[in-house]
């Protein structure tokens, strides 16, 4: 389909037939095609009185309504030195295939199929234009709702520095789908950072050893008790070990940024360890991230500050189990959010 006007009258769209030897400009509008009386006599090659007198029959026979399938369109034609407006009779592509259908023309065939096609794209196109507004629509009401509710938490001081951070994240993840939103339509000038390629494990070792480092320095502190980072059997061994599988030969997570999502999430919902899950899922998220040099942003910033972490962890913690997916969307989006 080639739109080449529109007007309040409705779309043109040009047709032509597969041989190249006619080339209508078909009006569409309302879900259907127009053509008057001289464009049927091109499309058919037949003559005039014998279109009109099919027309007649359709109409007289009460095939179809006049009423439903005429229409009056105002077209402005050139007559010697002056422009004189028309009004023309067109007809809808029911009155088009019935006229047709009596002529047995193989053009009309021809029609019939484009105009099916064509019609069907344009009705696609504009669901696909409307559902883009609605789910714009949706974000900008989400994000107008959490802000409202952020400055009244905050103002009020209802709202504790965590509970802040868990605002801030869902403030960062509505914006992140309106980002993601326009890349996908090519609305966005630049692409958001893509998905890095894994290059290291998390070994089993090299998590056991950043546990006890963490350990060492929150008991310096005095925050944790003597059961912090303790496991549970070999939880954390499968969950490292999940992260890593593969399927068909191809790897389930192919990305550092989904195989660190789903440590962060497998840790704190699976609790591997007997206190601390929250806090060492954390850990080996950027642990991950950093192995496989994903920890900063393209401008060397983190990517991702203390107090959004908390806030993703605690909002893992409290998550419905049907809910993982929607959660890993969350981190991953983040993540993709290169300019939060």
């Amino acid at each position: 389909m080639s739109p080449v006007d529109s007007t309040p009258r409705g779309e043109i769209v040009f047709f032509e037939a597969p041989d190249g030897q006619i080339r209508l400009d078909v009006r569409l509008e309302r879900e259907t095609v127009w053509l008057s009386l001289n464009q049927m006599v091109e499309l058919f090659g037949r003559d005039k009185s014998v279109i009109s007198r099919h027309l007649r029959n359709v109409f007289g026979s009460g095939e179809l309504q006049r009423e439903a399938t005429v229409a009056i369109n105002a077209t402005v034609q050139r007559e010697g030195d002056r422009e004189v407006v028309r009004q023309i009779e067109q007809f809808n592509l029911d009155a088009i295939l019935s006229v047709g259908y009596r002529v047995n023309s193989k053009r009309g065939t021809q029609f019939r199929i484009w105009a099916t096609r064509t019609l069907r794209d344009h009705v696609l196109q504009g669901y696909s234009l409307n559902e883009r507004r609605l789910r714009e629509k949706g974000l900008d009401e989400i994000e107008q709702a959490v802000a409202l509710l952020a400055r009244t938490l905050d103002h009020h001081a209802l709202v504790t520095d965590e509970g802040r951070a868990v605002l801030d994240v869902v403030q960062q993840y509505a914006r992140s789908w309106r980002l993601l939103l326009e890349y996908d339509e090519d609305r966005l000038p630049e692409a958001p950072a893509r998905p890095s390629h894994p290059t290291a494990d998390l070994t089993l070792d090299a998590a056991r050893l950043a546990i006890v480092q963490m350990r060492g320095a929150l008991a310096e502190r005095a925050e944790v008790t003597g059961l912090f980072g303790q496991e549970r059997g070999e939880q954390l061994s499968g969950i490292l070990r999940s992260i890593e599988q593969t399927f068909d030969g191809e790897p389930l997570y192919p990305s550092v940024e989904a195989r660190a999502a789903h440590v962060l999430y497998f840790v704190i919902k699976d609790h591997p360890f007997v206190d601390g899950n929250k806090r060492i899922g954390s850990l080996l998220f950027l642990e991950y991230l950093r192995l496989n040099g994903a920890l900063l942003r393209s401008d060397s910033s983190p990517r991702f500050a203390d107090t959004a972490l908390v806030a993703l962890a605690l909002l893992i913690a409290e998550s419905d189990p049907g809910h993982k997916q929607l959660m890993i969307r969350v981190v991953l989006n983040l993540l993709a959010d290169d300019g939060a």
